[in-house]
């Protein structure tokens, strides 16, 4: 009686909102779990045994390579990259339709408003299930590194917790443009100038130092190579810890803007 009169009260929820939403995601994911996570898991794997293995013997056996890739074997230099591009994708491909969706077309986020949830949860809850969505996957490509002896270590561990941070930084700048948007035209725009170009030229499989000064830059405003080179220094067991928290501290930065930004605009969206 009294948990049904503090509901028809308005009252919050006894949990946090947040939780709450990030709980219904998984409530959903649980359909899906093993697909993903095999996924996660092979995907990387064949990376490895295309770019670690085979075009890393090739690499390696140039004079000066080791230098270059800071005193690294290539597989062991691109595997960080792996790990934290991983979440990166994941992340953005999830902030995109998924967003729009809880907004146009299937309404979910207005059944959440429904409630006593209020904008604020439902976009922490979105960035909580964000984290451990990329914590997952990049927890899987974790174990496929495991399998090879030059990318085994105890950082791979840390730099999970690296690649979640990164998820979360891109997750959260996009829903907030996600949730602006008015049509899904610009998502496949997003992924193909942005998240791509990220991919390819954001220091996951070469050093920067390799490109040309405008695309250096380019790289070094986003989020993902600051992650990269955390999580590199945590696999190679070197890491500066100084140079670590600035890094981390830029991707943070990503995160709460992003978040901030998100929650105003899914106030305006949902709670006018």
């Amino acid at each position: 009686m009294a948990t049904s009169a503090a509901s028809e009260s308005g009252a919050r929820p006894t949990t946090f909102g947040a939780l709450r939403v990030a709980s219904w995601y998984l409530a959903s994911y649980k359909r899906l779990w093993k697909t993903n996570v095999l996924s996660s898991f092979v995907q990387p794997l064949l990376y490895l045994l295309g770019l670690g293995v085979g075009v890393g013997a090739l690499v390696d056996r140039n004079t000066g390579a080791s230098d270059v890739l800071g005193g690294s074997s290539y597989i062991g230099f691109v595997a960080p990259g792996l790990l934290v591009t991983t979440s990166m994708a994941l992340a953005a491909g999830e902030s995109m339709w998924p967003v729009m969706a809880g907004l146009k077309w299937t309404r979910g986020y207005h059944g959440m408003a429904a409630t006593s949830l209020e904008a604020r949860d439902i976009v922490l809850g979105h960035a909580t299930w964000m984290a451990l969505r990329c914590g997952i996957a990049s927890g899987s490509v974790a174990a496929a590194l495991a399998l090879f002896p030059e990318t085994r270590s105890w950082g791979l561990a840390p730099a999970v917790l690296v690649s979640m941070l990164v998820g979360v930084a891109f997750a959260m700048p996009i829903m907030a443009f996600s949730i602006r948007a008015e049509f899904d035209g610009a998502f496949p725009a997003l992924q193909r100038f942005v998240i791509i170009p990220l991919f390819l030229f954001g220091g996951a499989f070469y050093p920067l130092s390799q490109l040309p000064l405008v695309a250096q830059w380019f790289a070094q405003v986003a989020p993902l190579w600051h992650g990269v080179v955390v999580a590199r220094g945590f696999n190679a067991g070197d890491v500066t810890w100084l140079e670590a928290a600035g890094h981390l501290g830029y991707v943070c930065l990503w995160g709460a803007v992003g978040t901030v930004l998100a929650v105003r605009l899914m106030r305006k969206k949902l709670y006018p």
